[in-house]
């Protein structure tokens, strides 16, 4: 794949926006993706998070090709897509972009079943025997699914020094190509991870999903979402 890239974003909220603006600097041109990309995100003690269109122009102001579309635009516009919806409707979003939009391409899921409906902290609203990585990739069998990111903070995804020390960071999959665009390239060469541990096929993202319920307790143990673990050999 080419160094600079074109990269769609199913989802448009903080995650999207935070992984999108870093490949922005990196020299990609990225599309957002939205139900309406006017629509303002309302996060309460977080603040209000901008509308897909309001994230563009701030990016365009600052030289970045940047762009914001239907889940079907981002997912046809991207050479590699980004899955960062909402873990429970990430399924919906994904019919909406396409099955031949995603179609032979590598969809990195970053995203977590988690159900809200009981308050904090939060619930897995699938789990054990079966996981959001396999579901996407079992409703779309010619995309590469890799599961990776979801285990920590959508800023940390970026920039991994805002945690001190050495701290790890998972993958999965079951397309070793794919992986290795991902280990080598997103993680590793854009991000700056340093300790990237493929986990081996998607049925990995079980317990990739299910150790969100601990990190949520770390969160508010340290009240802050800047915690990560190590993986000591």
């Amino acid at each position: 794949m080419a160094k600079s890239m074109k990269i769609g974003f199913i989802g448009s909220g903080m995650v999207a926006q935070t992984l999108g603006a870093k490949l922005l600097e990196l020299g990609n041109e990225v599309m957002i993706s939205s139900r309406d990309l006017s629509v303002v995100k309302d996060k309460g003690n977080m603040g209000k998070l901008p509308s897909a269109n309001q994230w563009v122009a701030a990016q365009e102001k600052k030289g970045h090709k940047a762009h914001a579309g239907s889940f079907a635009d981002a997912a046809a516009f991207g050479e590699v897509i980004f899955n960062c919806t909402t873990g429970i409707h990430s399924l919906e979003a994904l019919n909406a972009a396409g099955e031949k939009n995603l179609r032979g391409k590598i969809l990195v899921d970053i995203a977590n079943p988690l159900d809200f409906s009981k308050g904090m902290p939060p619930m897995i609203a699938f789990c054990n025997s079966e996981s959001l990585g396999e579901r996407i990739q079992a409703a779309f069998p010619n995309t590469k699914v890799v599961k990776t990111l979801n285990t920590v903070n959508a800023n940390i995804q970026v920039n991994p020094s805002l945690v001190k020390g050495e701290h790890s960071v998972f993958l999965a999959g079951n397309d070793d190509e794919a992986k290795k665009w991902v280990n080598d390239i997103l993680l590793t060469k854009w991000f700056g991870w340093k300790d990237v541990i493929d986990l081996g096929d998607l049925s990995a993202s079980r317990g990739m999903e299910m150790y969100l319920g601990l990190w949520a307790r770390m969160w508010g143990k340290f009240s802050t979402p800047y915690v990560n673990i190590k993986v000591v050999r």
